[in-house]
């Protein structure tokens, strides 16, 4: 086992405690007929937590982890590390991508047979810890083959090597008993239209996510197909801009009744929405899968993947999720990463504990919202005209029909008040 984390305790819920502790998160705690881990189902980014060395644009890493290197041997202590993380927290769930857990070998056969020797250790762990995997995803965007993306790549090679690495990662998937599959598409999109066929790229990336349903079912996964949106960074724009865009995406492919989204607070924000609007959009669309938890800097403009500290954003996301009837098989990753600052062992558990702690709080209110109908019932009066037969009616009659009616009626309707602060001001006392 790793020494890495020593020192530290597993973690407790203690409303009491000076020390490291959740506060909010009692995971045994009954909400709406469920537990708090059933509702929240945390799960650790392996990329953020385990792979990040602290460098940014502009310095270089400050982590310095025991694990860092490119060998099999560094490996496998960096899976020591995470499960004993894991068992501190006691984290249900972690994710992770095949470049996250494995060295790149030199070749396709090199990297699946480095990735199944770490999916054995995997196992193992697993099996003696109870810790479960929420998804898998392959990383098509570190390596300079992927430049130009992966999918979307105008060399068919990159096409295929990208075929072949998806495969393996579904496959490991499946044998980990994993929840969910993901695909993000960090490099599928252009940096420049003017050497960028758009028409052509769209099609191989419905394609290929068509190709990925299909061994979803050739080879009995029953998880769900999770696709990510973002909109830029690192492409100039990506393809799965939000969540309406890859609702349109779908449906082109006919793939909406077989590809959810996972949602991140982050990426919402740089689409110019709000993270509960893109959860709201995939509830009402019905694609809704999972969520990765984090935030950004509203001063940076760019994608920070800080860890959640915004109790009020944090309610109203799980306002929507619980609309929506909750997660599973989804879940809630934290896609964070500490600062490059933030260098100690101890730094990354309560960073993780800290998280969950704001998660566990936004969850009970957004619970406690619904229960009272404090937001439905203002809602409910603001539509309740449409509860009438005769504006029933109208939506199954023609525009000429409905106008007729205006105008023999004489329709002159008064504006009525939205009562916005009104609403905010009942938000604001749950929180």
């Amino acid at each position: 086992m790793s020494s890495f984390f020593s020192d530290i305790d597993p973690v407790r819920f203690d409303p009491e405690a000076k020390g490291l502790a959740f506060r909010h998160y009692d995971p045994d705690r009954m909400v709406m007929g469920k537990s708090l881990k059933d509702h929240l189902r945390f799960a650790v980014a392996y990329w953020h937590s385990f792979a990040a060395d602290g460098s940014d644009p502009f310095g270089a890493g400050t982590f310095g982890r025991p694990w860092f290197g490119d060998t099999m041997d560094d490996a496998r202590r960096k899976a020591d590390a995470a499960f004993e993380m894991f068992a501190i927290l006691g984290q249900p769930f972690f994710c992770f991508h095949d470049h996250d857990v494995r060295p790149e070998g030199g070749s396709l056969a090199e990297n699946h047979k480095r990735l199944n020797e770490i999916a054995d250790i995997f196992e193992g762990k697993m099996a003696e810890t109870g810790t479960k995997l929420l998804w898998g995803t392959a990383n098509l965007f570190t390596h300079p083959r992927f430049m130009s993306g992966g999918a979307t790549n105008p060399d068919p090679e990159v096409f295929a090597w990208s075929a072949s690495t998806v495969r393996a990662c579904m496959e490991v998937t499946h044998r980990l008993n994993g929840e969910n599959y993901v695909l993000w598409g960090g490099r599928e999109g252009y940096e420049s239209l003017l050497n960028t066929d758009m028409g052509q790229e769209l099609e191989h990336y419905g394609r290929f996510l068509s190709m990925v349903v299909e061994h979803k079912h050739k080879i009995g996964f029953k998880g769900q197909i999770l696709v990510e949106p973002k909109p830029q960074e690192p492409s100039k724009h990506q393809y799965d801009f939000d969540v309406a865009t890859v609702y349109g995406f779908l449906k082109r492919f006919g793939l909406e009744d077989e590809v959810k989204v996972n949602v991140e607070q982050g990426h919402a924000i740089l689409a110019g929405h709000s993270f509960e609007h893109e959860l709201a959009t995939a509830r009402t669309l019905g694609i809704l899968g999972s969520i990765d938890m984090n935030r950004n800097d509203y001063q940076s403009g760019w994608d920070t993947d800080q860890f959640p500290n915004n109790v009020p954003e944090v309610a109203l996301a799980y306002y929507e999720v619980l609309r929506a009837g909750g997660l599973a098989p989804g879940g809630t990753n934290f896609d964070a990463k500490l600062r490059r600052q933030s260098t100690d062992p101890v730094d990354l558990i309560a960073a993780h504990v800290g998280a969950m702690d704001v998660c566990a709080r936004g969850l009970l209110a957004a619970a406690e919202m619904i229960e009272d109908d404090a937001l439905e019932a203002p809602r409910r009066e603001r539509y309740a005209g449409w509860e009438s037969d005769e504006a029933k009616q109208m939506l199954g009659s023609s525009l000429s029909d409905v106008a007729d009616r205006a105008e023999k009626d004489d329709v002159n309707p008064a504006p009525r008040s939205g009562r916005q602060e009104i609403i905010e001001n009942i938000v604001n006392r749950y929180l």
